[in-house]
């Protein structure tokens, strides 16, 4: 795998170790409010639905490490964890918020495409 697809990879997995600190530690927080737009009232009563989002978000990172690890090997760990990722944040962006596109599948496209050699 070229050292661009493979950087890529990495990107999109450090974006999910963030979101899972966001989910997970900082919801309830200044940072977390301002970031999802949301009352500390909202926040406090989604935290724990927030802190499991963020676990989820903490196994596609790891799936994203452990494809880069591997070298050539990982191709297909990487395709895989970056379509799920492709499909979450498309999924995201059309029912939560349109920023969901650019910060989530927008990257994990450019990644993809990295890996599979289309750009």
């Amino acid at each position: 795998m070229a050292l661009a697809a493979r950087i890529a990879v990495v990107v999109v997995a450090l974006l999910h170790v963030w979101f899972l600190v966001l989910e997970m530690f900082l919801w309830t927080k200044p940072l977390g409010l301002r970031t999802f737009g949301q009352s500390a009232e909202d926040a406090e009563r989604t935290r724990v639905l927030a802190a499991n989002q963020g676990l989820y978000n903490g196994f596609l990172a790891a799936g994203l490490f452990w494809g880069a690890s591997v070298g050539d090997a990982g191709r297909p760990i990487d395709v895989f964890f970056l379509a799920c990722v492709l499909v979450a944040g498309l999924y995201g962006g059309a029912t939560a918020s349109r920023s969901i596109l650019i910060v989530q599948a927008l990257p994990a496209l450019v990644a993809l495409l990295l890996v599979l050699g289309g750009l």
